[in-house]
């Protein structure tokens, strides 16, 4: 009797909250990736969309009332939503919409995490709810947000914000926290030079997930304030939880798997944790299992046909895949991949040989290829012959290097080597 209450109380949080999630961002760190798609809209793991996430999350965790706020490039995302998350039932209050930048509260688009919340106040007291649930739509996680409203509600807390451990340097591209033995936060510094490492451990920091819990009227009373602070940036991390942290009882929600230990959690927000992230999903028992049933990532995925792997007699090489994820729709013609994954609609050539890499969806890779520890951009052509990844200087010439060693190919100049669509390929098989 004790669980099924506790089933109820969780239940009826979830349904009294709205959950709005940030998708607005121009994505400036990933480069090309985000040059015609906001980051939520990137793609990832495969066959999945950087936001279907934390929509996942939500409708597992119960939370069916959800707005997106978006503004820059948001064409393709818009269009993921339109197409694979329109089945809520809006007859049972069920829904999600898209919440476009439309200067509804003064003559600004969004300017601020703070502030695009702000200008849809009027939204957020139509719907009415008792907590308002604050999302990033470019994180990649699995999480119950019903946890983190419990631990809210019985904390006495006018806001929560989901925290985990990262590493020192990852820290001072996140918000970073210090908190008591309560889970009181007492410290809060966006983006810090030198940020401040937890007790015990210098080589962590406990950084903010962009994950915030609000009691609906006291979420209102801050950005009204803040709103009218002409020096404030209007940003939740670089204004408004510093000045809360010493007026109010602010509180830290742990992210802990069920050992005890940190849960799984990644901002892909640049080149190399993006391409770290999906690496991830790779091996025998990844951190980030995507094949869990219990906790199924939804997406929309166009209808395509199988992967197919295909023997080049003449030459005698093999399409095939060791450790690697490939897509539907994809075609390896006598082409070899490791320890990589291809996105939809992805064809390699006779001969091409690809590692540690991530091709993006319709990417077509010519005869005779080297591509090593690459991200190939959605659509690229990639001509016979070339190789990408063995020498940094030329790299750093012809593409974008990361700082982690990562090529980005977002421009593949020459493509009339591989002037031939699929028909044409598959023929010559």
């Amino acid at each position: 009797m004790q669980v099924r209450n506790r089933h109820r109380l969780t239940r009826e949080l979830t349904e009294n909250s709205l959950a709005l999630i940030l998708a607005g961002g121009n994505g400036s760190r990933l480069k090309h990736l985000t040059r015609w798609h906001a980051k939520p809209a990137i793609p990832f793991g495969g066959t999945y969309r950087t936001i279907d996430f934390s929509l996942s999350n939500c409708l597992h965790s119960g939370i069916r009332r959800i707005g997106i706020l978006t503004q820059y490039k948001s064409y393709s995302l818009n269009r993921h939503i339109q197409r694979g998350w329109n089945f809520l039932n809006n007859g049972m209050g069920e829904f999600i919409d898209l919440l476009p930048a439309q200067k509804r509260l003064g003559e600004g688009w969004y300017s601020g995490t703070a502030d695009a919340i702000y200008q849809n106040l009027d939204i957020i007291e139509e719907h009415a709810p008792q907590f308002v649930v604050v999302l990033a739509g470019d994180h990649v996680y699995k999480m119950d947000y019903g946890d983190l409203l419990e631990q809210h509600v019985e904390s006495g807390a006018e806001m929560t914000v989901g925290c985990v451990p990262v590493d020192i340097k990852t820290a001072r591209g996140l918000g970073v926290m210090a908190v008591d033995r309560q889970n009181r936060v007492f410290a809060f510094e966006e983006k810090p030079e030198h940020p401040r490492p937890m007790p015990g451990d210098s080589s962590l920091a406990l950084a903010s997930m962009g994950i915030y819990v609000f009691n609906t009227e006291f979420l209102r009373t801050q950005l009204i304030r803040d709103a009218r602070d002409n020096q404030s940036s209007h940003d939740f991390g670089k204004d408004i939880i510093p000045r809360l942290v010493d007026q109010y009882p602010i509180h830290a929600y742990a992210f802990t798997d069920d050992n005890g230990e940190p849960a799984y959690w990644r901002d892909v927000g640049t080149v190399d944790h993006y391409w770290q992230a999906n690496m991830e999903l790779l091996g025998r028992n990844p951190a980030l299992d995507v094949h869990d049933r219990y906790w199924p990532i939804w997406t929309y995925q166009e209808q395509l046909p199988p992967a197919k792997f295909l023997f080049d007699a003449q030459r005698g090489c093999q399409g095939l895949s060791v450790n690697s994820i490939v897509s539907n729709g994809c075609l390896l013609d006598g082409a070899s991949v490791r320890n990589s994954i291809l996105f939809n609609d992805v064809i390699a050539d006779t001969g091409t040989v690809i590692s540690d890499s991530l091709i993006l969806p319709g990417a077509r890779i010519g005869k005779d290829c080297r591509l090593n520890r690459v991200i190939v951009d959605q659509r690229c052509v990639i001509p016979d012959g070339t190789t990408i990844g063995v020498d940094p200087h030329l790299d750093a010439i012809r593409y974008h290097l990361s700082t982690g060693g990562i090529t980005l190919v977002s421009d593949s100049g020459q493509t009339s080597n591989l002037g031939r669509d699929r028909q044409r390929i598959t023929a010559v098989a």
